[in-house]
């Protein structure tokens, strides 16, 4: 059997880039098949969130509106009881021009009319105001002397005279006043209102929320009174899964503690906890909501202790330690209710080193002394468009290399200063009651070699099923995958819902002319399946597939997973 040696007559001191080992040199690790490619920790996984179609416009209460400013009465004997207007002078009016408001009255013109009558005009004026949501606005005919058969006619043009908000208890009502403002411009729209309400009504941290639309203290002016129902923000899951690389231990366990409105300002923090028989991982981040169009900073850490266990590498006493360190602001440009497009930028530090009995050691082109730390930033883009029956979603994201801060530099070879880019998209259609079809693509492009740290990786269970996690780790890569979910049990007393979800994936990936390490061979991974989708309300979700693979490739089959077996159990607690 393999004795762990003392450093000052270990083999693993001879040789190697930078005084540590390589995969070449090291005599251990001779004795031993090829290492799999994901030894080297993974940076977090960017894939996009899954989404389903949802009501994009939630009912809002009716509102009570304020009545139309009344026209004081004229001073008697100032005016005959029967005039001919030859003209209207409107006053007040910014969103109407006086040219649309004289089409409008038009009809008033050049004829006797009784004094009565000239009082139409203001509902003719009101009624063109209401048409365009401008339901708080309209038209006054002031007390005034008729001279030269002008018509002077005063617009008042609604506006909100405060927001008040009753109802919350952690959420701070700046955050809700602050989105409700932003639909209460001047004119008052009620559409733009309306819109506003229903955005709030869709926001997580609102269970429900109801408004009414009363008059003010001045003429046009409007008090909006919102009532709110505030969501559940704190929860605790427990989770179980055999997603993890086999060379770590498939089976995780994890817990993740969230807090979505930790300060009462909608900022979010959450904290997990992982371990599987050969790591421990611990990740957090916190956002705060930088302005009332939801615009953010966040900043997430991560750190992870891994220790080899696969046979026959568990011999060669293989540790990795990984830091990933990651600050992001993201504006949405424009946000409805049925649309949204935002820009961003993360600065991200990561950073990981593999030991070999104590001893660093490059097990991968690039890594200096067992290490490699990459510093990087990455510019991202988002679009999504969902209505009632389907959700499409497009990201690019930009990556930088940046070789600063002590990054890994090298003079040949993959190193921190790189680009590349990744695009992903993903499209939910809502195809008859609770069936799901569901299309995703991913692809990266790299201008050159790239670290282990920054490759793309296929397989697992969620890129190619019927393949162990990372198969394969390239520059470059492509992955399509499609899936049918068809309801097949429902439990209304349960909220519950059970789908079968038959499935295809596709995957392949390919180095840059400059990386050291060949293509794969086989490098395309394809496979089909089919999988069971349980949920039971907002507690209990599952899911499990069985993909089997179409391409063939080396496998130990020691695991469910390397036998097309995934699953994924996860229990809301509180």
């Amino acid at each position: 059997p393999l004795q762990r040696e003392t450093k000052n007559n270990s083999p693993l001191n001879k040789g190697g880039w930078g005084g540590s080992p390589s995969l070449k040199t090291d005599p251990i690790l001779a004795q031993l098949p090829p290492l799999p490619q994901d030894i080297i920790p993974q940076r977090p996984s960017e894939t996009l969130p899954e989404q389903e179609p949802v009501e994009t416009t939630p009912p809002t209460e009716e509102f009570l509106l304020p009545p139309t400013p009344d026209s004081p009465e004229p001073i008697p004997g100032e005016v005959p009881q029967t005039i001919i207007v030859e003209g209207f002078e409107f006053e007040g009016n910014t969103i109407i021009s006086n040219e649309e408001l004289a089409e409008a009255t038009k009809d008033f013109l050049k004829r006797p009319l009784p004094f009565a009558e000239v009082f139409e005009v203001r509902s003719v004026i009101t009624q063109l105001y209401r048409e365009r949501g401008y339901v708080t606005s309209g038209a006054i005919i002031p007390p005034q002397v008729f001279e030269g058969g002008v018509v002077k006619v005063q617009v008042i043009e609604g506006e909100l005279e405060t927001i008040t908000i009753t109802g919350t208890q952690r959420l701070n009502q700046e955050y809700i006043r602050s989105r409700l403002a932003l639909g209460a411009g001047v004119p008052l729209n009620r559409d733009e209102l309306i819109e506003a309400l229903q955005k709030l009504q869709l926001d997580p941290l609102i269970a429900n929320i109801s408004a009414e639309l009363g008059a003010g203290t001045r003429p046009g002016s409007s008090v909006l009174s919102v009532q709110v129902e505030e969501a559940q923000t704190f929860f605790i899951d427990l989770s179980l899964n055999n997603s993890r690389s086999p060379t770590i231990g498939t089976f995780e366990r994890k817990a993740t503690l969230t807090q979505a409105n930790l300060l009462g300002d909608g900022d979010d923090f959450s904290i997990s906890y992982g371990n599987t028989d050969g790591s421990n991982t611990i990740d957090a981040s916190y956002t705060y909501p930088l302005n009332p169009r939801n615009g953010t900073l966040g900043v997430r850490f991560n750190t992870s202790f891994s220790h080899i266990i696969e046979p026959p590498f568990n011999r060669a006493d293989i540790d990795s330690d990984a830091q990933y360190l990651e600050f992001t602001w993201r504006q949405p440009l424009w946000q409805n209710l049925a649309e949204e497009f935002a820009l961003g930028v993360s600065a991200t530090f990561q950073d990981s080193k593999v030991t070999i009995f104590d001893e660093p050691i490059d097990l991968s082109p690039g890594a200096e002394d067992g290490s490699t730390t990459v510093n990087a930033l990455r510019f991202f883009q988002e679009w999504t468009q969902r209505s009632n029956t389907e959700v499409f979603s497009l990201r690019s994201q930009f990556n930088i290399g940046l070789g600063i801060l002590g990054a890994t530099v090298n003079d040949s070879g993959p190193d921190s200063t790189f680009l590349s880019w990744r695009g992903q998209t993903q499209w939910v259609s809502l195809i008859a009651p609770e069936t799901l079809l569901i299309l995703q693509g991913d692809v990266q492009l790299a201008t050159q070699s790239l670290l282990r740290l920054e490759q793309f990786g296929i397989g697992g269970a969620d890129t190619v099923r019927g393949y162990r996690q990372n198969t394969f780790l390239s520059d470059n890569g492509l992955l399509a995958s499609a899936e049918v979910r068809i309801p097949i049990v429902r439990l209304p007393e349960l909220e519950g819902l059970l789908q079968i979800a038959p499935f295809v994936d596709f995957g392949t990936v390919w180095n840059h002319s400059g990386n050291p390490d060949p293509d794969p061979d086989p490098n395309v991974l394809v496979s089909t399946g089919i999988g069971l989708r349980l949920r039971l309300g907002d507690h209990l979700s599952a899911r499990f597939d069985w993909g089997i693979p179409l391409v063939d490739v080396p496998t130990s089959d020691r695991t469910l997973q390397e036998e097309g077996l995934y699953f994924s159990l996860t229990y809301r607690v509180y």
